[in-house]
């Protein structure tokens, strides 16, 4: 396991060596990675963020362990950070930054480490209509993590909609280098192909998993149906702040129309050439944080919950029997549509990141956290403004519990 405690004065410039950290904050890596990935990331968060903290990189999940499944990883994810809870009596709070695939086990390991409201269950407030059950299921009855406060969940490039074709897998974007007749076949072949190279995991990332009338796993973690207990979607409502920091793609002249809300939930890298965003790239970093490029805050979205329509369940067949580029890309777009509908009943803070100035843009998916300090370097800036954005609301709930302990 790997701990670390940071060691700057608190927020309120009184320094008491005898303090002790109340705030948990998870880092889960992607695919085929390791804790070592989150080094520099480490670094900086410790030196920035204060004692207060107990920042610590998950070790469950490491290199082959992520085909395994999404399912199979979070929950793994969720017995070592409930291991780390029981460890440490101080922790009051909890936060989840999660890179790439870690996104995904990092969802999944908060609904299991969900404890509901028990207020917020009873069955004559779940009945009415779906604009009741949004405002009841969503209210300020805030249930528990790991029996911590839930406060921050981060993701950077995560596919929180799956993956539809090779350029969006690491395992086959270098090959499409080297010959645009392999590009080709693996663009067909990505889906049926990607259980071989990446187990479980690769049939859940191109919705595939499961039978044919059955949901794939990602849309039910996006919508409100439980399973297996669980209560994947309705657990994150829970969490104070969302922040999704996306990269974005090289834009072509002329696209189609453009999808803006869906966007949002894509992992964009350097390599995909889209022809959904009608968008000018941004040349322009935010002050203090190079290659981040815009900020947004999508606030939460009345809507029906995602669900799995009949036209998808033939989609699906279709797109396991017959693979093929058109197959997949209809069923994508139904599944995609359906699962942007249910992400977008959460608030979430939109983070644009472009390292299309970089010296080695095409090392965007591993820039964006530093994996390595001396190759990936161009990533300290989003390193920075993640920094400096949990420490802003560290500082804003500090102030409302001084706020309302006064009022007390």
């Amino acid at each position: 396991m790997n701990t670390s405690q940071s060691n700057l004065a608190s927020p309120r410039g009184i320094v008491n060596m005898e303090d002790k950290p109340d705030h948990l904050l998870v880092l889960v890596h992607g695919i085929l990675a390791s804790p070592s990935d989150w080094t520099y990331f480490e670094a900086e968060l410790k030196r920035r963020l204060g004692k207060k903290f107990l920042i610590y990189a998950s070790s469950c999940n490491t290199y082959t362990k992520t085909f395994t499944g999404i399912d199979g990883a979070g929950k793994r994810l969720a017995d070592e950070v409930m291991q780390v809870v029981k460890k440490t009596e101080s922790l009051k709070k909890i936060s989840f930054l999660a890179h790439s695939l870690g996104g995904l086990f990092a969802r999944y390991a908060v609904a299991v480490l969900y404890t509901p409201n028990v207020s917020s269950f009873q069955s004559d407030d779940l009945a009415g209509s779906p604009a009741t059950k949004f405002k009841t299921l969503y209210s300020s009855n805030k249930g528990l993590i790991a029996g911590l406060e839930a406060i921050n969940f981060i993701t950077l490039a995560t596919p929180h909609l799956g993956v539809r074709g090779n350029r969006q897998l690491i395992f086959f974007k270098w090959f499409s280098f080297h010959s645009f007749w392999v590009c080709l076949s693996l663009e067909k072949l990505a889906a049926p192909l990607a259980p071989i190279f990446t187990g479980r995991t690769g049939s859940q990332l191109f919705l595939t998993d499961g039978k044919p009338n059955k949901p794939p796993l990602l849309l039910r973690m996006a919508s409100d149906c439980e399973m297996e207990n669980l209560y994947l979607h309705l657990a994150l409502s829970d969490v104070g702040f969302f922040m999704l920091m996306s990269l974005m793609t090289i834009w072509l002249a002329g696209a189609h129309r453009p999808y803006e809300e869906k966007r949002n939930f894509l992992s964009l890298s350097f390599f995909e050439i889209s022809d959904h965003l009608n968008l000018t790239a941004p040349r322009r970093s935010l002050d203090g944080y190079k290659h981040v490029v815009d900020v947004e805050y999508c606030p939460p979205v009345l809507s029906e919950s995602a669900h799995f329509p009949p036209e998808a369940a033939k989609a699906k067949e279709a797109a396991q029997n017959e693979p093929s580029i058109e197959n997949t890309v209809e069923y994508h777009e139904i599944m995609e549509e359906e699962m942007t509908h249910g992400l977008q009943r959460l608030g979430w803070m939109k983070v644009d990141v472009s390292f299309h100035s970089a010296f080695w843009p095409f090392f965007a998916h591993n820039n964006i956290h530093v994996k390595n300090e001396w190759f990936h370097n161009a990533g300290a800036g989003v390193v920075a403004h993640v920094a400096d954005t949990i420490k802003q609301q560290e500082k804003q709930q500090d102030s409302s519990s001084t706020y309302i302990a006064a009022s007390l």
